[in-house]
């Protein structure tokens, strides 16, 4: 596989929105089951597993067999690889704290708003 392919399949894998929320529950949760990651989704078993098979092939999923039950690992080097292929130094420290101002934005947005409801009651 040629590298504009692995990319492609990486790009592919974290075009859904329902693969991306594999992506962070796999990663919040290393090892969980394919049992229970799929009762977590409101599509079928082989909804989730068609998803998974995509995300394989991006690479950004990596399975081991235990037993009965299949383990789902998330592998961030597809990821990384991407960041470091588009970005310098100097753009990551800059993207970074530009990060951080955003999120610290969001969070004060969020307090502001939970006290104008307190002081509406």
């Amino acid at each position: 596989m040629s590298n504009d392919q692995y990319m492609d399949a990486v790009f592919q894998a974290l075009a859904h929105e329902s693969r991306r929320r594999i992506l962070d529950t796999v990663k919040a949760r290393p090892g969980i089951g394919v049992g229970t990651l799929a009762s977590e989704f409101d599509v079928s078993r082989i909804a989730v597993m068609k998803h998974l098979r995509v995300l394989e092939q991006g690479d950004l999923i990596v399975s081991e067999k235990e037993g009965r039950t299949r383990r789902l690992y998330f592998n961030a080097v597809p990821i990384q690889l991407i960041h470091e292929r588009w970005t310098t130094e100097y753009s990551a420290y800059w993207s970074g704290n530009l990060t951080r101002i955003k999120y610290l934005a969001e969070i004060r947005a969020r307090n502001d708003e939970m006290d104008k409801k307190k002081r509406a009651k």
